[in-house]
Parts: C-alpha cells; structure tokens; sequence
C-alpha cells in the first residue's frame, strides 16, 4: 500500500510521474502476457504524451485528477506485489540473529576467523569500559537487591 501525501505538498511532475507509474503498475496487474502488456504500455505513454506540452496549471491539474480517479475505477482487485516489498510474500521475512550468538560458537568455528573474533573480544571490552564510565551508578544499584 503507497502512503498518501497531502496533494498540496506534491508538485505537479512528480504526482504525473507517480500517476503513469501506478497506472503502468496497474496494467501489469491486469495483463500479463507480456507482448499485450507491452502494447497497451506503449498506448498509456502516448496517451501522457499527448498532454505533456499544455502550459495551463488549471488544465493540466484537472488532466492529473481525471487520471487518477480513472485509475482507481480501473485498479486490480488483486495487485502485484513485489515479493520483498510491504504486503509481498516474503516481506520482513530474513530473521536477523542476535549478536551474542556467536560467543556461544564453538572454539573450532571461532578458529577458521581468528582476526573477527580477537577484534570483536577487544570491541567488547572496550563497549564495557565505556558502559562502566557512563553509568557508574549501575553496579551499585544491582547489586543491593533491586
């Protein structure tokens, strides 16, 4: 689903851009052998082509509505999503593992990256050092039982 800005605040060109590619979004839903997709892709860019000389704001503005008021009477009950994108199959589907699962490695996988693992010790004492000055009160505080 796009998110929705207040007209007022799109300018003209970018709402006839965003108009053509939702509408070319739209006729790929529709059809998809791609040689008839492709013609009927050719028809809509005359179609733009045909009104992108007029000079007149009031005009023009009036073209970009009746646009898009066409392409929602035309929308697909069933759109296309792109697998990865918001509303597409495998979206936010990567599980990105937490950083402290590699201290539970085995020493022999710890072995084959000798160098990430002797900075990433080093990086961890450091952040701890830096954690300790910052918040000095903490090791109190836990420690009386709270």
């Amino acid at each position: 689903m796009s998110v929705k800005v207040p007209l007022n605040l799109v300018s003209h060109p970018r709402r006839v851009a965003s108009l053509y590619k939702n509408a070319l979004r739209t006729l790929e839903s529709w059809i998809w052998i791609r040689h008839v997709y492709r013609y009927n892709a050719i028809l809509l860019r005359q179609r733009f082509e045909k009104n992108k000389d007029i000079k007149d704001l009031r005009i023009a503005k009036q073209l970009v509505i009746d646009g898009e008021k066409e392409l929602f009477l035309n929308q697909h009950y069933l759109p296309r999503k792109f697998a990865n994108s918001p509303g597409g199959v495998a979206y936010e589907r990567e599980v990105v593992l937490p950083d402290w699962i590699v201290d539970y490695w085995h020493p022999s996988e710890k072995a084959r990256y000798p160098h990430y693992f002797a900075r990433r010790e080093q990086r961890k004492k450091e952040y701890i050092e830096w954690y300790n000055k910052q918040y000095p009160d903490v090791k109190e505080n836990s420690s009386s039982g709270h």
